[in-house]
């Protein structure tokens, strides 16, 4: 089953509140992706990337370009409920 996200807002540093459209909230915490995969990493290097998200068509995801994304079935499954 897909979550599908409705909204997305940056709370603070490298942390997102994702609004589904189920009206369900949670915060994602992007920082242990940046820690761990090179290609996050330009979330920090790249000035003004990280407040470049915007949703996927369809709402199926979120993206930075085309090397950063994520799924909605990841932010709806580690993502922390509000």
């Amino acid at each position: 089953m897909f979550y599908k996200i409705k909204n997305v807002n940056l709370l603070s540093e490298y942390t997102l509140l994702i609004e589904f459209q189920n009206n369900v909230k949670k915060i994602y915490d992007v920082k242990p992706l940046i820690e761990k995969y090179s290609s996050f990493k330009d979330l920090i290097n790249i000035k003004g990337l990280f407040k470049q998200v915007k949703i996927d068509k369809g709402g199926y995801g979120i993206s930075w370009n085309d090397n950063i994304d994520l799924s909605c079935n990841t932010l709806w499954n580690e993502g922390r409920l509000i």
